[in-house]
């Protein structure tokens, strides 16, 4: 299955996501999910500096990515998809719930309204509820922020 890894961190791009998960999962492409850095050609060449020659990025807004989930899915190159936010990460799995069916919570940072779940997940009542709502509808979600920590499953996570 093509696509190995669908994590949410609101940093997006960076050496956790790229040399912790992507370097050990063999990543080829990095599908970057923001319906603003999709929109933003400055914002993507930034982000473009942070991935190394021989892993692609690719810059999409959430339409865009839902139409593609099955191309990746079927194709030759090995998907990481990564979004900013859980709001987003949920729209995906809803259009594509065969292939957005492991969700990855990797950095979800403190905000005013959000509460502490594990040192690295945040969140929200709305987010914990799109979560809750989610694994209710047969998605795993897992928090790790490294391949080499322990997942925390949503159901331990949410306690």
């Amino acid at each position: 299955m093509p696509v190995l890894l669908c994590r949410v961190d609101d940093r997006l791009v960076h050496g956790q996501v790229v040399i912790g998960w992507g370097r050990p999962l063999g990543i080829d492409r990095i599908a970057l999910v923001d319906e603003a850095v999709a929109a933003s050609p400055f914002e993507q060449e930034l982000y473009r500096m942070a991935v190394p020659p021989e892993m692609g990025i690719e810059f999409l807004n959430p339409a865009e990515a839902a139409r593609r989930l099955p191309e990746w899915a079927q194709g030759p190159d090995r998907y990481l998809v990564l979004t900013g936010s859980v709001e987003t990460m949920a729209r995906l799995h809803d259009l594509q719930p065969g292939i957005v069916a492991r969700i990855n919570l990797g950095g979800i940072h403190d905000a005013p309204g959000r509460r502490e779940y594990l040192r690295f997940v945040y969140l929200s009542p709305a987010e914990a509820a799109t979560l809750r709502r989610l694994a209710a509808n047969g998605a795993e979600v897992i928090a790790q922020d490294l391949p080499t920590s322990r997942p925390v499953a949503w159901a331990e996570l949410s306690r």
